[in-house]
């Protein structure tokens, strides 16, 4: 009997072994699977990345402020400063990456990790050209930042009012500035796979709807054309389009969730070219339609006829404006763990805890100067020239100032221009044009006319430049 017993419990315990590795199996198929699906939305680093999240970030809720820009500067020069600043931009974002890889190489020889640490532009400085730069490119990096992530909120209030106008626009800040505030749990430019995506799908909508609704609306009656009619029109037009490609100052955070920074060279270059197939037929096609009338609707949203593809065009915005709201607060929330000691831990929920403090002034800012359009040349003026314009050419002039540096430099020139003396000289155009016409006539025009907004409409303005809604078009 007993041998009996012992060949039946074989065979069971035979039988369990058949078993649990297909179940084991199964487990392992289905946690792959899980994986694979979070890889796939979730954890980013390629160079298809890259590229979605600098065209992704680039346009934004400025898509809506062009044609606005188009009846300051009129039709030419509008097209001109687009290309224009859009190329001196790609060029900038070079330079930022080419100074990245310099700073990375260097600390990789001493034998620095960058597991649980994200690099940003102000450690770059430090680590390139010491602590009086880190200091200089923290103030301008964090205010700029701070600013863009105020013009998102104003944006969304500006926007959903043209769907819903039973509340007042600052009401509405109050709403996206709740709505906002989750950003806090997304982790780092690695977990905006899908964002990116969905985002450039959004904005690339917008820009066709805008530019296919002007046509078939046709132009208004007695429609005029007279701009630029005033310089500082003219510059506070020049100046927006300056900040609308100096949208990297998040190029270090992308380049660094990327597997292979290095390949990062010339993403923001063919980002921008697919930008302007949606800055340039957009904002021509409102102004030809509107004219003058922009002048006095810095939302060319407020002007179309509502209808269901308006609608769709608002929504689809609003949800990119968090998106983008997410990628210019996702450096500050770097900044401020740095600071306060929990940047490396892994517990997501005390990041994010921290993180809370920084959306508060964002929210408070956006509440104050609710201004749409001026704002953004206001920022573009002050903050964009040196951030991403004034900085990035005089750093890397300095970087490679010497012989040795230029010999041992981890990036060589470019292909176009394999010269050292070519790319100083380039850098000091930079430097001299976006100081001279970006700061300088820009900053005049831009706060000449902020401060006309705050006298006609006053702080904490209600609802700026509202009127009554727009009658639907059957």
């Amino acid at each position: 009997m007993v041998p009996q017993k012992q060949g039946e419990s074989a065979i069971v315990s035979l039988g369990a072994n058949e078993t649990e590795p297909d179940e084991q199996r199964g487990e392992e198929r289905v946690d792959q699977s899980m994986s694979s699906v979070k890889s796939l939305l979730w954890h980013g680093g390629s160079v298809y990345d890259a590229w979605f999240s600098c065209a992704s970030n680039q346009v934004a809720q400025v898509l809506l402020t062009l044609p606005y820009s188009f009846s300051q500067l009129g039709m030419l020069s509008g097209v001109l400063f687009q290309v224009f600043y859009g190329l001196m931009g790609s060029w900038t974002a070079y330079l930022i990456s080419v100074l990245y890889v310099e700073y990375r190489t260097r600390k990789e020889r001493e034998n620095f990790s960058f597991k649980n640490h994200v690099i940003q532009w102000f450690e770059v400085l430090d680590g390139l050209l010491g602590p009086y730069w880190k200091a200089v490119g923290l103030a301008f990096n964090c205010t700029f930042l701070l600013f863009g992530s105020v013009i998102q909120l104003i944006a969304c209030a500006s926007n959903i009012y043209y769907i819903n106008d039973k509340l007042d626009k600052r009401t509405w800040t109050y709403i996206f500035g709740a709505c906002c505030a989750t950003t806090v749990f997304i982790p780092s430019f690695h977990n905006y796979r899908i964002w990116s995506f969905l985002g450039l799908g959004m904005t690339t909508y917008t820009a066709w709807y805008l530019t296919i609704a002007s046509f078939v609306h046709g132009q208004v009656e007695g429609v005029t054309h007279s701009g630029p009619t005033k310089l500082v029109l003219y510059f506070t037009g020049a100046t927006n389009i300056l900040y609308t490609f100096g949208g990297h100052a998040v190029t270090v955070e992308i380049m660094h969730a990327m597997w292979k920074p290095q390949k990062f060279k010339y993403i923001y270059l063919f980002a921008t070219f697919y930008v302007f197939t949606l800055t340039i037929p957009s904002a021509s096609a409102v102004y030809w339609a509107f004219g003058d009338q922009l002048l006095n609707h810095s939302n060319a949203f407020s002007l179309l006829p509502r209808t269901r593809f308006r609608d769709a065009a608002v929504i689809l915005m609003l949800i990119h404006q968090f998106i983008t709201f997410g990628f210019a607060c996702t450096p500050l929330y770097f900044v401020w763990e740095k600071v306060v000691g929990v940047h490396d831990t892994n517990s997501m929920c005390l990041r994010a805890l921290v993180r809370l403090p920084v959306v508060i002034p964002i929210w408070f800012l956006a509440i104050i100067f609710p201004f749409f359009g001026p704002i953004n040349s206001a920022v573009g003026a002050l903050l964009v020239s040196f951030t991403v314009y004034i900085i990035p050419a005089l750093a890397h002039m300095l970087t490679y100032r010497t012989a040795s540096a230029r010999r041992n430099a981890a990036e060589k020139p470019p292909f176009f221009l394999p010269s050292w003396t070519a790319m100083y000289m380039v850098n000091a155009f930079v430097v001299v044009w976006v100081f001279v016409v970006g700061f300088g006539f820009g900053g005049w025009a831009s706060m000449t006319n902020f401060i006309k907004q705050v006298d006609t409409f006053g702080l904490f303005a209600k609802c700026y430049q509202c009127k009554p809604p727009t009658p639907a078009h059957h």
